[in-house]
């Protein structure tokens, strides 16, 4: 063989090798981020061709796919509109990325999990058409029609749980939005709901129950004052502390003040309980001052803040800052300066403290069903995120919050016949705007069977906690009621 042949020889093999290492790179390595990227419409109209998985709450469908006669073989549909829109998400061939459980469950739902892997193979062997997991959730359809008409117009969210198992009963986020223009298989009509909804200047695509993150006011006096007791501060809740019209501060010639500019109690004193019965800045600020930014710190933790946590949709993370110097520790102590938090997690507080303690890790799906309802995954055992607090210092709490309902700010939460414990809170966020209105609760006070968290933005009066009490407790109250059955 002559020299120019042998060479030819020689980069045509290469060519080979090349081309054979190329399509191994992207049939086997590369395949999965192929398969995943927004952009990849192939993929998309893959999974159109199968039918998708319900998501049920309560025996019905609030997500469900439809036969159709067009390319795409199946359109998403969504019964209840906006009802379920932050919980669901949209499946759209449009924006291409689904959003909510229809994306955080989408390998249930599109039938390609690894659990439903014998189910695929037996399908191909049957020849059987591949369908996704139908996904049941854990919500209670009463709990969430009562928080969507308690809510109203008022931006903002609610959230239940269960305090004992850590089942999510009801989750609303106002604004929301109607998932099916998204879904639509006339392309131009979902990119342009897509257009309105990205761009709505009230945010209706934000979960805020999961998402939003929010200054929780007074309502983190409940972790000041289990820290306190946890830490030996203060013994019971009949223990005295201090309580005058404004607290001097180090560090700082600005004091904290109380809301009504008097002292909570005669001789600047008062008990615990009194302290947050009428929210006193002073007391919770001075016990802030008395712990330390650490010692807040790590009780808030032990609620679940810096958890990042999935239900399966990500949660964003609750945050108490570090290195609070004394100022900053007594404006965290009420639940200011730089303290965030979900809604979830504040119903997370109020569930520990009704578990005798016991935080419980949060959860959305019940149990996963294959095509034909043969159980795939069942509902899962409750999963102990932390203890909080003793059972004695819970069961201390639990009277103090008890006493703002019967006694206090809480009163518009009170149910006939039924013990609530709840706390008010109106948090301070931007400079001449209204406070945020927040409440938090859980009923029966003894062997709770639900825990609520509201906040209302804007929907606080500055200086009082006329807010928390007039416009987010009644919110709970109607959720309490529905899950009840008052």
């Amino acid at each position: 063989m002559n020299t120019p042949i042998r060479r030819l020889s020689v980069v045509i093999a290469a060519l080979f090798t090349a081309l054979l290492v190329a399509a191994t790179m992207v049939q086997f390595t590369q395949a999965k981020t192929l398969n995943a990227m927004a952009s990849n419409k192939r993929t998309l109209l893959d999974s159109y061709s199968r039918e998708r998985g319900a998501i049920i709450v309560g025996g019905q469908a609030v997500a469900k796919s439809v036969p159709v006669q067009d390319q795409y073989r199946f359109l998403r549909t969504y019964p209840q509109d906006e009802l379920y829109a932050q919980m669901t998400g949209f499946y759209s061939y449009a924006v291409g990325a689904p959003y909510g459980l229809e994306h955080a469950s989408d390998d249930l739902l599109s039938g390609d999990a690894d659990t439903l892997f014998v189910r695929r193979v037996t399908d191909l062997i049957t020849g059987r058409k591949t369908s996704g997991a139908t996904i049941e959730l854990t919500i209670d359809p009463k709990a969430q029609a009562a928080a969507d008409k308690a809510l109203g117009d008022n931006k903002g969210a609610v959230v239940a749980l269960d305090p004992k198992t850590g089942a999510i009963l009801a989750m609303v986020s106002h604004p929301s939005y109607d998932p099916n223009p998204l879904s639509s298989h006339d392309l131009t009509k979902a990119s342009k709901a897509w257009q309105t909804l990205s761009n709505d200047k009230d945010k209706a695509y934000l979960n805020r129950t999961i998402n939003g993150v929010y200054p929780p006011g007074s309502t983190f006096k409940v972790i000041t004052a289990a820290a306190a007791l946890e830490n030996g501060v203060v013994s019971d809740e009949n223990s005295s502390v201090p309580g005058p019209a404004e607290l001097d501060l180090p560090l700082t010639s600005t004091p904290l003040p109380n809301e009504d500019g008097r002292a909570c109690g005669p001789n600047d004193k008062t008990t615990l309980i009194h302290a947050l019965e009428i929210s006193c800045n002073t007391t919770f600020g001075s016990l802030g001052l008395e712990l330390g930014g650490e010692k807040i710190r790590a009780q808030a933790a032990k609620f679940g803040f810096g958890d990042a946590l999935q239900i399966p949709m990500r949660v964003s993370v609750s945050s108490v800052p570090a290195d609070l110097n004394a100022p900053q520790a007594a404006q965290a102590a009420i639940g200011q300066y730089d303290v965030r938090t979900t809604p979830l997690q504040m119903a997370m507080v109020a569930a520990g403290i009704a578990n005798q303690g016991r935080v419980m890790t949060p959860y959305l799906i019940d149990s996963v069903r294959s095509a034909n309802l043969d159980i795939i995954e069942s509902t899962p055992d409750p999963v102990e995120l932390s203890q909080a607090t003793s059972e004695q210092t819970a069961s201390t709490l639990t009277k103090m919050m008890v006493s703002v309902v019967d006694h206090g700010s809480g009163a518009r939460a009170q149910i006939d016949g039924v013990e609530v414990a709840g706390k008010t809170g109106t948090a301070q966020h931007e400079r001449g705007k209204p406070p945020h209105a927040w409440f938090i609760s859980f009923a029966p006070a003894t062997d709770a069977k639900i825990a609520v968290a509201v906040v209302v933005e804007d929907g606080g009066v500055t200086g009082s906690e006329i807010g928390g009490g007039r416009v987010a407790a009644p919110i709970a109250r109607q959720v309490m009621e529905a899950v009840l059955g008052r």
